[in-house]
């Protein structure tokens, strides 16, 4: 079954924090590859993640 909007993003924002199981991983892909606001979301998710990374690290 392929995930809601709302339920793509928490798991985007789950992935963030920890390895996602390989039935989430697959949801996940399914639902962003036909869904451009939430591609969009992801890549905002690794925006964020790789700005707060360089932040910490001095860069």
């Amino acid at each position: 079954m392929i995930p809601s909007c709302k339920q793509t993003s928490l798991l985007l924002s789950q992935a963030q924090d920890r390895p996602l199981g390989l039935s989430d991983r697959l949801r996940l892909r399914v639902h962003l590859a036909i869904c451009e606001r939430c591609r969009r979301v992801s890549a905002h998710f690794d925006f964020l993640r790789t700005a707060i990374q360089r932040y910490r690290d001095g860069d």
